[in-house]
């Protein structure tokens, strides 16, 4: 997927340590970032602190960021990583407070943040999505990427809002098979960004 044009300008601007570029992003991006965190920690705080935290990764990462991919590619896969961090926390504190600590020992042990392996995921998703077929990728990328509703996309695309609904189930399916047959080479971080894209669909 292309970068939209006012993105790439954002993105050489965030590169050179503009705030307002910063600024500009996190505006367009906040609500899908959100709506894809409280969909998966089910928790309007804690998606609130995770949304703070990906972006500042953002302007952390701001000089050397690879954006082969787009933005809200990239914040889509941030954000997974940032919840399944999370969630495995409150898995560990929930088995401590009952006094059984050896259930926190059975926990996915997910990795520490690698570049690497983040490259991986993300490819790994973009391909997903890029092997959907053209109306299921659009609708994929609007909803997911983009943040846009149900009844907002079937105005864009010119099918009914339950069309929109129906296709995104079966993009999100697609892509949960796609990332799963892609597992074996790619690591346990990806397993753990597979069982997210089970809780999305």
């Amino acid at each position: 997927m292309q970068i939209h044009r006012s993105d790439a300008e954002q993105l050489d601007a965030l590169a050179q340590d503009q705030i307002s570029a910063f600024e500009a992003l996190y505006h367009r991006y906040k609500q899908p970032v959100y709506a894809n965190l409280a969909k998966l920690v089910r928790q309007p705080e804690a998606a609130e602190d995770l949304l703070q935290e990906v972006f500042l990764t953002l302007w952390e990462k701001r000089h050397a960021l690879d954006f082969g991919h787009d933005v809200g590619g990239w914040l889509f896969v941030v954000s997974y990583n940032k919840a399944a961090t999370y969630l495995k926390k409150q898995l560990k504190d929930a088995a401590l407070v009952v006094r059984q600590p050896e259930l926190a020992d059975v926990l996915p042990q997910l990795p520490a943040p690698d570049e690497e392996l983040f490259q991986q995921q993300l490819a790994l998703v973009e391909a997903a999505v890029c092997r959907l077929p053209a109306r299921k990728q659009q609708v994929f990328r609007l909803c997911r990427f983009e943040g846009k509703s149900c009844e907002e996309v079937a105005a864009t695309v010119g099918v009914s809002a339950a069309s929109v609904r129906d296709y995104l189930k079966q993009a999100t399916r697609q892509v949960r098979a796609s990332v799963q047959a892609s597992l074996a080479p790619v690591g346990a971080g990806v397993v753990a960004l597979l069982l997210l894209v089970e809780q999305l669909g």
